[in-house]
């Protein structure tokens, strides 16, 4: 990894937070992301996203029109989603929210593609759950032909043919950054590196280097499709504060209630003190002071070969100023000591191999963000 290449992002759900000792309203809450937006572009952080849900608690059912508020109350964060449920979007909708919305940030947008875990839109938009995968996959074609030709021709059965159709407003030329989010699919990582996309790994819970098998099915798959590497990147949960303690402390609040109504819904463990522990320590929350987290976020480069961490800072019940406090100091404190021991690992590196800070000594691939990986540099 070069120092500088890791990115940083902060992903929101729409989660409604409490200030004091009542609840926001959802009005108040979609007012709450434009200032956390805001906040999150003055500390520097890199990509602000918002999700797609359809369920009491959130407020993220409409995730470009946010999108579009934002962009105009920010200038350079570039602004994606941590999840866009394709299965049930138009994909012909889908690109003309997001081709407006790029032309409106002057070339901020991208997003993330997933099939969805949660599956409240299936009823909600009159789809069936037992066309999970034949809808995503002729909808990823779709989508992905309108973002790389000009002139559309295509049929599938989820949707009505196209024949030699341009959208309007167009897409930069090779389309938005584009990602595929997996939960744990290999065939969704597959389905990535066939598309030469790029991968987000959505790790809410065990052990992340789980996942490194995945990240190198994902490399092998690239290469027998002839595709270049594309960048990894992580989506996890967590809180940032001043103490471990304090974290710790404030996010059980919050996460132990959430927990308790997922297990019930899913059959997740109970959501013991001692496993909550666990996953503070060597689980997939990232939640402790700065240095903790930084030092965390550091392993996952080495496990995951991550060159992107999103952070979903916000849990429904989560106080206000516990959410801006992770803000600050993600941004201000746990981005650049990353970059500080990458930099570090990398200068030792070097010292003890002169040959590996020449480019042109090896041909191992550079992890990087949007601009270093455009759409249309790879084939479908």
């Amino acid at each position: 990894m070069t120092t500088g290449s890791i990115e940083f992002g902060l992903n929101s759900f729409g989660d409604v937070p409490t200030d004091g000792d009542r609840t926001l309203s959802d009005a108040e809450t979609v007012r709450l992301l434009v200032q956390e937006a805001k906040h999150a572009e003055k500390v520097g952080l890199d990509v602000f996203s918002i999700g797609e849900h359809y369920r009491e608690g959130y407020v993220d059912s409409a995730g470009p029109v946010l999108l579009a508020g934002i962009a105009t109350a920010t200038e350079s964060i570039r602004l994606g989603t941590s999840v866009t449920v394709l299965s049930t979007n138009d994909p012909v909708r889908l690109y003309n929210e997001f081709s407006t919305l790029d032309a409106l940030s002057n070339g901020r947008a991208q997003l993330v593609l997933g099939r969805a875990s949660q599956t409240q839109s299936f009823p909600l938009f009159g789809y069936n759950l037992e066309d999970y995968e034949t809808l995503f996959e002729e909808k990823l074609e779709l989508f992905m032909k309108l973002q790389r030709e000009e002139s559309v021709t295509w049929s599938g059965t989820v949707r009505a043919p196209l024949t030699n159709q341009t959208l309007h407003p167009t897409m930069r030329p090779g389309g938005i950054p584009t990602w595929i989010g997996v939960g744990g699919s290999p065939n969704s990582v597959i389905r990535a590196a066939r598309y030469g996309l790029p991968l987000m790994l959505a790790i809410i819970g065990g052990e992340p280097h789980r996942f490194a098998g995945h990240v190198d099915l994902y490399f092998r798959a690239l290469e027998q499709f002839g595709l270049p590497r594309q960048p990894v990147g992580q989506h996890a949960l967590g809180l940032i504060a001043d103490t471990d303690d304090e974290a710790a402390e404030t996010w059980w609040q919050a996460w132990q209630p959430l927990v308790t109504q997922m297990g019930r819904e899913r059959g997740f463990y109970p959501p013991t003190r001692e496993r909550y522990d666990l996953e503070l320590a060597t689980g997939a929350l990232f939640v402790g002071s700065p240095e903790t987290v930084a030092q965390k976020i550091v392993r996952m480069t080495d496990e995951l070969q991550i060159s992107r961490f999103d952070l979903k800072y916000d849990i429904g019940g989560l106080p206000v100023d516990a959410r801006a406090r992770t803000i600050e100091l993600f941004g201000t404190k746990v981005a650049p000591r990353v970059r500080e021991l990458l930099a570090e690992r990398e200068a030792a590196a070097d010292a003890s191999d002169p040959g590996a800070s020449d480019p042109d000594a090896s041909d191992a691939p550079q992890p990087g963000g949007h601009d270093l990986y455009p759409i249309g540099s790879t084939h479908a």
